[in-house]
């Protein structure tokens, strides 16, 4: 048994088990608050407390799965060309939307950092929640942040804006697509630009558009905190 436990290829076989749990239980339930992302980790956590199961087996095959994070924010870049036109078309508003909202992001989590008086170090780690998880924890160690607490930061605004962005949407009345896919991906990166293409394809796109294009003006932002 330990020799199972010790291999990397049991951290992987648990987050597709998980995972695959996860969207089966979405698809069941049928509800936002059913993120399959946000049933992985529970159930996950919960195997790993019950068998007494090291976090280090554990992360021998998860570090595998997060080398796949990269490649897969990348190939967001596919539906992002299938709505070239709307991109140029939207470019001013898209670019000043994503800046609106990495400002707001960043103040949000300085003064709740500050409200809650926690250190400098843990203040830089919840400054880039709002960037896919490669973005933040380079912005993160570039100001001193941890990255195990930036990484829960990020995983946590994700979940939270694909369970609220439906929501969102019907209570602030946003019936644009391309308003809805730039609020989702400038707030949530990808775990939210997942939410946003099950809502439709140019909301997707247009996450995506936002996610990566938040994410440059996070990196740019955090320049003037160094």
């Amino acid at each position: 048994m330990s020799s199972v436990i010790s291999s990397p290829l049991f951290g992987v076989f648990l987050c597709v088990v998980t995972f695959a749990a996860g969207v089966w239980i979405n698809r069941k339930v049928k509800s936002p608050v059913a993120n399959p992302l946000l049933i992985a980790i529970a159930l996950t956590v919960i195997l790993l407390k019950v068998f007494h199961i090291p976090l280090e087996s554990f992360q021998k095959g998860g570090d595998i799965v997060s080398l796949f994070l990269a490649p897969a924010t990348v190939a967001l870049a596919l539906s992002v060309y299938k709505q070239v036109a709307i991109l140029k078309k939207y470019f001013l508003p898209i670019v000043l939307g994503c800046l609106a909202g990495a400002i707001t992001s960043m103040v949000s989590a300085f003064l709740l950092c500050k409200a809650f008086s926690l250190d400098e170090k843990l203040t830089a780690s919840m400054l880039p929640k709002s960037v896919t998880t490669p973005i933040a924890l380079e912005i993160s160690e570039q100001l001193g942040g941890v990255a195990s607490i930036t990484v829960a930061a990020v995983i946590f605004t994700g979940i939270l804006g694909a369970v609220l962005a439906p929501l969102l949407i019907r209570v602030f009345r946003v019936a644009d697509p391309v308003e809805q896919g730039v609020a989702i991906g400038a707030c949530s990166h990808a775990i939210g630009t997942s939410k946003a293409v099950e809502i439709g394809e140019i909301q997707g796109a247009m996450s995506g558009i936002s996610l990566s294009v938040s994410g440059i003006l996070t990196v740019l932002l955090s320049l003037f905190l160094q």
